[in-house]
């Protein structure tokens, strides 16, 4: 059985469109002609892939299970180019790393900065995703590697701890809650907030767990990193649910008190993960290699 790329890529434009017309358009074919490699790729696999409609198609159970192995698929061959182009201009290698938002400011920079010094030859591409969103990535071949909450995770994917990460509130020491150790995320009703901006992935998880107690949050300032928003929470503009590792760092030098989130969803297992570690380019072992041992010595 052969396959062509060129029918690979217009599947899967036309799974993405729910139209064979949408999808020609998308992968510039004429739309007799994407029909035809349509019709083609489904006598050739003796499968149907599509349910046609009024209102266009649907993927079969058999056209769901090709879109993920063509997706994989076409990363690959996107992936070999990229290595082979990288080769040409004289940089060897690159790994794509998804990150949620503590691991891409608190927890990998460092541990990058040490494999990239040893490393020369590999370049790492790291992009903020949401955890679930990092899940569906990895799954799909999009990513080599994922930096993501294990709540988030399918069993199907395999992972190993890097670090815990819980959530604190921090508050102003001037603040009437600067006396309490610890509180449920619901009794914060009522005050106003200090957050990240609302695209990042933590802003997403905070606000989704927020609805989930019917709570809505005031925001009085949006701000792009953990030491910006401690340092309005200081100046007593409002609360901030920040990582621990950020809300310890910045009280040791800003007027700042912690309290401890008694929320489940608080208390996250950071895990590196990944569809398969035995499947992964070689840059990629180093990598999985090089944080399991930061892990390990932590």
């Amino acid at each position: 059985m052969r396959f062509d790329l060129v029918d690979l890529q217009l599947f899967i434009a036309v799974a993405d469109a729910r139209s064979i017309t949408g999808g020609a358009d998308r992968a510039h074919l004429a739309l007799a002609s994407a029909s035809e490699r349509i019709k083609g790729l489904e006598a050739a696999l003796g499968v149907a892939l599509f349910k046609r409609g009024r209102r266009g198609v649907e993927l079969t159970a058999a056209g769901e299970s090709l879109l993920d192995h063509a997706r994989l698929v076409l990363h690959n061959v996107e992936a070999m180019r990229g290595d082979l182009a990288r080769f040409a201009s004289g940089v060897r290698a690159s790994v794509h790393l998804l990150a949620n938002t503590s691991g891409l400011s608190e927890h990998l920079p460092r541990a990058l900065a040490s494999f990239l010094r040893e490393h020369p030859d590999i370049n790492v591409d790291v992009e903020e995703r949401e955890s679930t969103d990092i899940a569906a990535a990895v799954v799909n071949g999009v990513a080599d590697l994922g930096f993501a909450a294990e709540h988030a995770l399918p069993e199907t994917i395999e992972r190993f701890l890097f670090s815990e990460d819980r959530l604190m509130l921090v508050v102003s020491r001037r603040s009437a809650l600067a006396g309490r150790r610890q509180i449920d995320f619901k009794d914060a009703a009522g005050h106003a907030f200090v957050g990240l901006t609302s695209a990042t992935a933590l802003q997403v998880h905070i606000g989704r767990h927020a609805a989930r107690l019917g709570m809505r949050l005031h925001f009085r300032a949006r701000l792009r990193d953990f030491d910006a928003i401690c340092q309005m929470v200081a100046a007593d503009v409002g609360i901030a649910v920040v990582p621990e590792a950020a809300a310890k760092r910045c009280a040791r030098s800003m007027g700042i008190a912690m309290l401890r989130i008694r929320d489940a969803w608080a208390n996250r297992r950071l895990v590196i993960c990944a569809r398969s570690f035995k499947g992964l380019p070689h840059p990629a072992k180093q990598l999985i290699d090089h944080l399991r041992a930061t892990a390990a010595a932590h």
